[in-house]
């Protein structure tokens, strides 16, 4: 094997690791937020790990050297990023909070496929007829999961929409954000936003404001910590080269809720969800496929 193969191989090797390793931390992160609000108001929590975020990131942006927010982040692209991330983490912690994490990760998974129909409704990107068509299948399965019937139907489900919805605005608008914000200060500007949505949520809070006890502060630190961890590996894949090749992996995420969700909450996902996550999956994967061709 030539030395240019074998660099080659290591760097794809380095990507999948630094994909499969965001997507376990993003998986744990879920679990320890969700575990956190069974017994502690979802607002304050939320608030309260995006201040752990927040000071993480500060920490590492004046040890670098460099401002701890940009002055793009006021800026209307960044400001339009904040906005609609705002939503996407409010709603997203409500469905962490109040419906099974397994449903809740499934939903999320649809982010590329709204991303990939905004892409071309909104910023005029070219997008075939197949992708379309698979485009239609992935929302079919989040249907699957929302249940199709009347009788059955899950509206607390609509929460982990709304924030699917939200995280795909963010995505779109991250697409215009200004190469000369280092990922520190996009780091430090989303749990700024985290905190924001959960300073707005705060007063929705059936139960009145309290300090964790100690097992629950060392569970919002703790996912604070591996929220940072998660958008460092992340990050790291998505700049180690090409994009198509670590994308797919984003899908681990599932298999990582549906373990925490079955050995933490006793979560047994049911033949509708399992539907659900398999074409959302399987569309994903092919629309991924069929993008990097084009």
């Amino acid at each position: 094997m030539t030395a240019n193969r074998q660099g080659a191989l290591f760097m794809v090797g380095a990507m999948v690791f630094f994909m499969v390793g965001a997507m376990v931390f993003f998986g744990i992160e879920d679990a320890l937020f969700k575990s956190v609000t069974e017994s502690y108001p979802p607002g304050l929590a939320l608030a309260l790990f995006g201040l752990t975020g927040l000071v993480l990131y500060a920490l590492q942006s004046l040890r670098a050297g460099e401002q701890v927010l940009h002055p793009e982040a006021l800026r209307p692209r960044l400001l339009l990023r904040s906005g609609v991330e705002i939503a996407g983490r409010l709603f997203y912690a409500l469905a962490l909070a109040f419906t099974p994490l397994s449903a809740t990760t499934a939903i999320l998974q649809a982010t590329p496929l709204v991303v990939t129909a905004g892409a071309a409704l909104i910023l005029g990107e070219k997008v075939g007829p197949r992708r379309w068509l698979a485009m239609g299948v992935g929302f079919a399965g989040v249907l699957l999961i929302l249940r199709p019937t009347p009788e059955a139907f899950r509206l607390d489900a609509l929460l982990a929409v709304a924030g699917m919805l939200g995280f795909a605005g963010r995505d779109l608008a991250t697409r215009a954000s200004p190469p000369a914000v280092s990922a520190r200060q996009l780091g430090t500007l989303g749990f700024l936003v985290v905190t924001t949505a959960g300073l707005i949520l705060l007063p929705f809070d059936s139960a009145a404001p309290r300090l964790p006890d100690a097992s629950e502060g060392l569970r919002l630190v703790l996912t604070g910590a591996v929220g940072v961890t998660a958008y460092r590996l992340l990050t790291g894949a998505m700049r180690s080269g090409e994009i198509g090749v670590v994308a797919p992996f984003r899908y681990f995420r599932l298999l990582v809720a549906l373990v925490l969700g079955l050995a933490i909450f006793g979560e047994r996902p049911d033949l509708w969800t399992w539907a659900g996550s398999t074409l959302i999956v399987g569309s994903g994967l092919y629309t991924l496929a069929r993008s990097r061709r084009a």
